[in-house]
């Protein structure tokens, strides 16, 4: 978080004090007008996070949380600790993005979680504020978070079937050597004039035509010239 944008008016940052860190928000001029959260002190890190990773690794093991509820209290603890100076927000989804992989949810590369994070800020900080002053409590508000979480979970969710959907309405106004041609795209990188003439047998100046066409509907984006001239297949994280 530090360095990201905030609830406030400016940025956040982390702000050394008496051997204690602070993440502490800012406006346009400079000037402090907030604490977002305490975070763990330097020499207190590297035993926090030991503890941490053991924790998760424990859970994990023997199942004692849904996954979801698993990463979304590892990331938020994660937040807390603030093991680095800069770019712990976005390692945080980077995390996520890896822990959902290991859990089996196979989409989550295809849809952009920092996307649907930046568009809500301001949630994004209050949900840590909440969750992150009560941690050290006997009963930490761990709802706060995991709501936030879970919804932008959804979201992301979301985004990617809306993607799929249009992708398909699409798919169904292509020409069918369009289509042949977006049939080639799992099982090659790179697609040159050439191959696409031999994979589909279609006319050169035909292949030309329907290239175009996938090119202004999103589905290839042309890259080098001359003979060096190929397509490759564009994806859009939404």
């Amino acid at each position: 978080m530090a360095h990201d944008s905030q609830p406030f008016a400016g940025e956040t940052h982390v702000v050394a004090q008496g051997g204690h860190h602070r993440v502490a928000a800012f406006d346009a001029d400079g000037k402090e007008i907030g604490i977002v959260f305490q975070t763990t002190s330097p020499f207190d890190t590297p035993r926090e996070m030991e503890s941490l990773v053991a924790w998760f690794i424990k859970a994990d093991r023997e199942r004692s949380l849904h996954p979801l509820l698993l990463i979304g209290s590892f990331i938020v603890v994660f937040l807390a600790i603030h093991p680095f100076q800069d770019g712990n927000g976005r390692l945080s989804r980077v995390l996520t993005t890896l822990m959902l992989l290991r859990a089996g949810y196979g989409h989550v590369p295809f849809s952009s979680l920092e996307s649907i994070i930046e568009a809500s800020k301001e949630g994004y900080y209050r949900a840590l504020r909440r969750t992150q002053t009560t941690l050290s409590s006997k009963k930490p508000d761990w709802e706060a978070w995991l709501i936030f979480f879970l919804r932008s979970l959804v979201k992301q969710k979301d985004a990617l079937a809306k993607k799929i959907a249009l992708e398909d309405t699409q798919a169904t106004d292509l020409h069918p050597l369009a289509k042949k041609i977006v049939a080639l795209l799992p099982d090659h990188e790179t697609l040159t004039l050439s191959q696409i003439v031999k994979l589909t047998k279609g006319k050169p100046s035909t292949v030309k035509l329907r290239l175009k066409e996938l090119v202004e509907k999103g589905y290839l984006v042309p890259k080098g010239q001359g003979r060096g001239a190929h397509y490759v297949r564009l994806i859009i994280l939404a």
